[in-house]
Protein backbone atom coordinates (compact mmCIF):
# COMPACT_ATOMS: atom_id res chain seq x y z
CA UNK A 1 0.00 0.00 0.00
CA UNK A 2 2.75 2.43 0.73
CA UNK A 3 4.80 1.92 -2.17
CA UNK A 4 1.52 1.91 -4.14
CA UNK A 5 0.91 5.49 -2.84
CA UNK A 6 4.76 6.53 -3.28
CA UNK A 7 4.34 6.09 -6.85
CA UNK A 8 0.76 8.26 -7.01
CA UNK A 9 2.48 11.09 -5.11
CA UNK A 10 5.47 10.83 -7.27
CA UNK A 11 3.46 11.37 -10.55
CA UNK A 12 1.32 14.15 -8.63
CA UNK A 13 4.62 15.83 -8.19
CA UNK A 14 6.15 15.17 -11.30
CA UNK A 15 3.00 16.21 -13.00
CA UNK A 16 2.71 19.68 -10.95
CA UNK A 17 6.79 20.04 -11.86
CA UNK A 18 6.19 19.23 -15.42
CA UNK A 19 3.54 23.00 -15.31
CA UNK A 20 6.68 24.62 -12.99
CA UNK A 21 9.60 23.77 -15.96
CA UNK A 22 7.50 24.46 -18.48
CA UNK A 23 6.65 27.77 -17.07
CA UNK A 24 9.95 28.89 -15.44
CA UNK A 25 12.29 27.85 -18.51
CA UNK A 26 10.19 30.20 -20.72
CA UNK A 27 10.35 33.02 -18.29
CA UNK A 28 14.17 31.85 -18.21
CA UNK A 29 14.97 32.38 -21.85
CA UNK A 30 13.51 35.54 -22.09
CA UNK A 31 16.34 37.03 -19.63
CA UNK A 32 19.43 38.07 -21.09
CA UNK A 33 22.38 35.76 -20.98
CA UNK A 34 24.60 38.75 -19.48
CA UNK A 35 22.33 38.38 -16.10
CA UNK A 36 23.51 34.47 -15.70
CA UNK A 37 25.18 32.99 -12.76
CA UNK A 38 24.29 36.25 -11.03
CA UNK A 39 21.70 37.05 -7.84
CA UNK A 40 19.92 39.77 -10.53
CA UNK A 41 19.03 36.55 -12.23
CA UNK A 42 16.18 35.80 -9.59
CA UNK A 43 15.97 39.47 -9.18
CA UNK A 44 14.68 39.86 -12.98
CA UNK A 45 12.43 36.41 -12.72
CA UNK A 46 10.54 37.43 -9.78
CA UNK A 47 9.18 40.55 -11.65
CA UNK A 48 7.89 37.88 -14.00
CA UNK A 49 4.15 36.62 -13.21
CA UNK A 50 5.01 33.37 -15.52
CA UNK A 51 7.74 32.21 -13.22
CA UNK A 52 5.90 33.35 -10.05
CA UNK A 53 3.12 30.99 -11.30
CA UNK A 54 5.85 28.45 -11.73
CA UNK A 55 6.28 28.78 -8.54
CA UNK A 56 3.57 28.32 -7.16
CA UNK A 57 3.76 24.68 -9.37
CA UNK A 58 7.19 24.33 -7.49
CA UNK A 59 5.51 24.51 -4.34
CA UNK A 60 2.61 21.84 -4.66
CA UNK A 61 5.19 19.62 -6.44
CA UNK A 62 7.11 19.88 -3.16
CA UNK A 63 4.44 19.07 -0.80
CA UNK A 64 3.67 15.64 -3.48
CA UNK A 65 7.16 14.69 -3.00
CA UNK A 66 7.52 14.88 0.67
CA UNK A 67 4.42 12.88 1.08
CA UNK A 68 5.55 10.34 -1.80
CA UNK A 69 9.30 10.10 -0.12
CA UNK A 70 7.53 9.11 3.27
CA UNK A 71 5.78 6.43 1.92
CA UNK A 72 8.46 5.08 -0.42
CA UNK A 73 12.07 4.61 -0.92
CA UNK A 74 14.61 7.48 -2.43
CA UNK A 75 15.68 5.12 -5.31
CA UNK A 76 12.13 4.17 -5.86
CA UNK A 77 10.35 8.06 -5.77
CA UNK A 78 13.00 9.89 -7.57
CA UNK A 79 13.67 8.15 -10.69
CA UNK A 80 9.31 8.88 -11.68
CA UNK A 81 10.65 12.58 -11.79
CA UNK A 82 11.86 11.28 -15.07
CA UNK A 83 8.26 12.12 -16.64
CA UNK A 84 8.43 15.53 -15.69
CA UNK A 85 9.71 15.83 -19.32
CA UNK A 86 6.94 14.36 -21.41
CA UNK A 87 4.06 15.80 -18.85
CA UNK A 88 6.00 19.33 -19.58
CA UNK A 89 5.50 18.49 -23.22
CA UNK A 90 1.83 17.64 -22.92
CA UNK A 91 1.00 20.86 -21.00
CA UNK A 92 2.82 22.86 -23.32
CA UNK A 93 1.15 21.73 -26.15
CA UNK A 94 -2.70 22.46 -24.59
CA UNK A 95 -1.08 25.56 -23.70
CA UNK A 96 0.49 26.22 -26.77
CA UNK A 97 -2.39 24.57 -29.02
CA UNK A 98 0.31 22.45 -30.81
CA UNK A 99 -0.28 18.88 -31.59
CA UNK A 100 2.62 16.40 -30.65
CA UNK A 101 4.46 15.28 -33.54
CA UNK A 102 4.87 11.48 -33.90
CA UNK A 103 8.59 11.02 -33.44
CA UNK A 104 7.53 13.45 -30.34
CA UNK A 105 5.18 10.32 -28.69
CA UNK A 106 8.02 8.02 -29.83
CA UNK A 107 10.22 9.42 -27.20
CA UNK A 108 7.83 9.02 -24.93
CA UNK A 109 7.07 6.13 -25.12
CA UNK A 110 10.69 5.24 -25.11
CA UNK A 111 10.76 7.02 -21.37
CA UNK A 112 7.74 5.51 -20.34
CA UNK A 113 8.78 1.97 -21.43
CA UNK A 114 12.12 2.75 -20.35
CA UNK A 115 11.56 3.89 -16.62
CA UNK A 116 8.94 0.98 -16.00
CA UNK A 117 11.87 -2.02 -17.23
CA UNK A 118 14.66 -0.20 -15.53
CA UNK A 119 12.10 0.12 -12.24
CA UNK A 120 10.83 -3.32 -12.35
CA UNK A 121 14.60 -4.81 -12.90
CA UNK A 122 15.90 -3.04 -9.83
CA UNK A 123 12.86 -3.12 -7.40
CA UNK A 124 14.17 -0.44 -5.20
CA UNK A 125 13.24 -1.30 -1.39
CA UNK A 126 13.64 0.71 1.53
CA UNK A 127 16.21 0.68 3.53
CA UNK A 128 16.96 2.77 6.77
CA UNK A 129 15.10 5.35 8.52
CA UNK A 130 17.57 7.91 9.09
CA UNK A 131 21.49 7.90 7.79
CA UNK A 132 24.15 8.04 10.52
CA UNK A 133 26.73 11.39 10.68
CA UNK A 134 29.48 9.77 8.96
CA UNK A 135 27.06 9.40 6.05
CA UNK A 136 25.59 12.32 5.47
CA UNK A 137 28.85 13.87 6.15
CA UNK A 138 30.52 11.86 2.80
CA UNK A 139 27.26 12.30 1.13
CA UNK A 140 26.87 16.18 1.66
CA UNK A 141 31.00 15.98 0.54
CA UNK A 142 30.62 13.74 -2.72
CA UNK A 143 27.68 16.43 -3.73
CA UNK A 144 28.73 19.45 -2.98
CA UNK A 145 32.14 18.54 -4.56
CA UNK A 146 30.57 17.64 -7.83
CA UNK A 147 28.44 20.59 -7.67
CA UNK A 148 31.65 23.15 -7.71
CA UNK A 149 33.68 21.19 -10.40
CA UNK A 150 30.69 21.28 -12.96
CA UNK A 151 29.82 24.88 -12.13
CA UNK A 152 33.68 25.61 -12.44
CA UNK A 153 33.59 23.97 -15.90
CA UNK A 154 30.54 25.32 -17.08
CA UNK A 155 31.46 28.95 -16.28
CA UNK A 156 34.87 28.60 -18.48
CA UNK A 157 33.42 27.83 -21.66
CA UNK A 158 31.08 30.24 -23.34
CA UNK A 159 26.98 29.45 -23.54
CA UNK A 160 26.67 26.29 -25.68
CA UNK A 161 25.82 22.53 -25.52
CA UNK A 162 29.01 22.20 -22.91
CA UNK A 163 27.93 24.92 -20.31
CA UNK A 164 24.13 24.02 -20.34
CA UNK A 165 25.02 20.26 -19.80
CA UNK A 166 27.20 21.05 -16.73
CA UNK A 167 25.01 23.02 -15.46
CA UNK A 168 21.94 20.98 -16.03
CA UNK A 169 24.36 18.39 -14.09
CA UNK A 170 24.74 20.26 -11.48
CA UNK A 171 21.22 21.14 -10.73
CA UNK A 172 20.33 17.41 -11.06
CA UNK A 173 22.85 16.57 -8.27
CA UNK A 174 21.37 19.36 -6.46
CA UNK A 175 17.76 17.96 -7.14
CA UNK A 176 18.96 14.56 -5.63
CA UNK A 177 20.52 16.32 -2.80
CA UNK A 178 17.40 17.95 -1.70
CA UNK A 179 15.42 15.04 -2.19
CA UNK A 180 17.74 13.10 0.12
CA UNK A 181 17.60 15.86 2.88
CA UNK A 182 13.20 16.26 2.37
CA UNK A 183 12.98 12.91 3.05
CA UNK A 184 14.98 13.01 6.27
CA UNK A 185 13.54 15.81 7.35
CA UNK A 186 10.15 14.40 6.67
CA UNK A 187 10.71 11.62 9.17
CA UNK A 188 11.96 13.95 11.61
CA UNK A 189 8.42 14.99 11.41
CA UNK A 190 6.80 12.01 11.77
CA UNK A 191 8.95 10.94 15.06
CA UNK A 192 9.08 14.61 17.14
CA UNK A 193 6.44 16.17 15.15
CA UNK A 194 6.69 19.75 13.85
CA UNK A 195 8.94 21.53 16.87
CA UNK A 196 11.56 19.35 15.85
CA UNK A 197 11.02 19.58 11.93
CA UNK A 198 11.93 23.53 12.32
CA UNK A 199 14.65 22.89 14.36
CA UNK A 200 16.48 19.99 12.28
CA UNK A 201 19.16 20.55 9.95
CA UNK A 202 18.03 18.54 7.74
CA UNK A 203 14.96 20.72 7.01
CA UNK A 204 16.96 24.06 6.09
CA UNK A 205 19.66 22.24 4.24
CA UNK A 206 16.81 20.80 1.72
CA UNK A 207 15.40 24.54 1.66
CA UNK A 208 19.05 25.80 0.79
CA UNK A 209 19.82 22.85 -1.41
CA UNK A 210 16.09 23.30 -3.45
CA UNK A 211 17.12 27.15 -4.24
CA UNK A 212 20.71 26.73 -4.91
CA UNK A 213 19.28 23.74 -7.76
CA UNK A 214 16.55 26.08 -9.01
CA UNK A 215 19.34 28.67 -9.12
CA UNK A 216 21.45 26.05 -11.24
CA UNK A 217 18.43 24.95 -13.90
CA UNK A 218 17.76 28.50 -14.85
CA UNK A 219 21.37 28.87 -15.85
CA UNK A 220 20.68 25.77 -17.32
CA UNK A 221 17.58 26.66 -19.08
CA UNK A 222 19.91 30.07 -20.40
CA UNK A 223 23.38 28.80 -21.22
CA UNK A 224 22.45 26.50 -24.34
CA UNK A 225 20.20 24.08 -26.15
CA UNK A 226 17.78 22.16 -24.44
CA UNK A 227 19.11 19.11 -26.42
CA UNK A 228 22.09 19.67 -24.01
CA UNK A 229 20.72 20.31 -20.53
CA UNK A 230 17.74 17.92 -20.26
CA UNK A 231 19.30 14.42 -20.91
CA UNK A 232 21.68 15.51 -18.23
CA UNK A 233 19.26 16.85 -16.01
CA UNK A 234 16.77 14.17 -16.32
CA UNK A 235 19.22 11.18 -16.09
CA UNK A 236 21.92 12.76 -13.68
CA UNK A 237 18.65 13.52 -11.17
CA UNK A 238 17.42 9.74 -10.97
CA UNK A 239 20.71 8.23 -11.25
CA UNK A 240 22.45 11.10 -8.15
CA UNK A 241 19.08 9.41 -6.64
CA UNK A 242 19.80 6.21 -6.89
CA UNK A 243 23.18 6.36 -5.76
CA UNK A 244 21.59 7.98 -2.73
CA UNK A 245 19.44 5.86 -1.86
CA UNK A 246 21.81 3.29 -1.50
CA UNK A 247 25.04 5.05 -0.06
CA UNK A 248 22.87 6.91 2.42
CA UNK A 249 19.76 4.95 3.23
CA UNK A 250 21.00 1.44 2.34
CA UNK A 251 18.21 0.93 -0.10
CA UNK A 252 18.13 -2.16 -1.94
CA UNK A 253 18.18 -2.90 -5.99
CA UNK A 254 19.07 -5.81 -7.46
CA UNK A 255 21.85 -6.35 -9.28
CA UNK A 256 23.95 -9.47 -10.99
CA UNK A 257 22.08 -10.08 -14.60
CA UNK A 258 19.50 -7.31 -13.26
CA UNK A 259 21.78 -4.51 -14.35
CA UNK A 260 21.41 -5.97 -18.18
CA UNK A 261 17.30 -4.50 -17.99
CA UNK A 262 18.71 -1.96 -15.83
CA UNK A 263 20.89 -0.62 -18.34
CA UNK A 264 18.41 -1.20 -21.41
CA UNK A 265 15.94 0.59 -19.43
CA UNK A 266 18.34 3.73 -19.12
CA UNK A 267 19.43 3.46 -22.54
CA UNK A 268 15.78 4.11 -23.26
CA UNK A 269 15.07 6.96 -20.74
CA UNK A 270 18.30 8.48 -22.38
CA UNK A 271 17.38 8.20 -25.71
CA UNK A 272 13.57 9.52 -25.39
CA UNK A 273 14.78 12.22 -23.52
CA UNK A 274 17.03 13.38 -26.48
CA UNK A 275 14.19 13.08 -28.89
CA UNK A 276 12.05 15.08 -26.72
CA UNK A 277 14.35 18.10 -26.02
CA UNK A 278 14.46 17.84 -29.99
CA UNK A 279 10.73 18.16 -30.76
CA UNK A 280 10.00 21.41 -32.21
CA UNK A 281 7.53 21.35 -29.42
CA UNK A 282 9.65 21.79 -26.79
CA UNK A 283 11.38 24.20 -28.83
CA UNK A 284 8.34 26.55 -29.51
CA UNK A 285 8.07 25.90 -25.48
CA UNK A 286 11.12 27.23 -24.42
CA UNK A 287 11.37 30.28 -27.22
CA UNK A 288 11.70 33.83 -26.48
CA UNK A 289 8.90 36.16 -27.40
CA UNK A 290 11.39 38.70 -28.43
CA UNK A 291 15.34 39.13 -28.41
CA UNK A 292 16.30 39.25 -24.85
CA UNK A 293 19.20 40.83 -25.59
Amino acid sequence: MQTALAVVFSLLAAVSNALATALQRYAARTVPLSVGFRLRLLVELVHRPVWLGGMGAVMAAAGFQALALTNGALSLVQPIFVLELPFALLIGGLVLKQRMPHRAWTGVAAIVIGLGIALAAAAPSAGVQQPGTGRWILGLACCCGVVVLLVGTALRRPAGPTRAACFGLAAAVGYALTAALMKSATRIWQAGGIGDFFTSWQTYGFAAAGVAALFLLENAMQSGPLVASQPALTLGDALVSLSLGVTLYQEHIRAGWWLVPEVLGVGLVAGGAVVLARAPLTQALVAPDSDPS
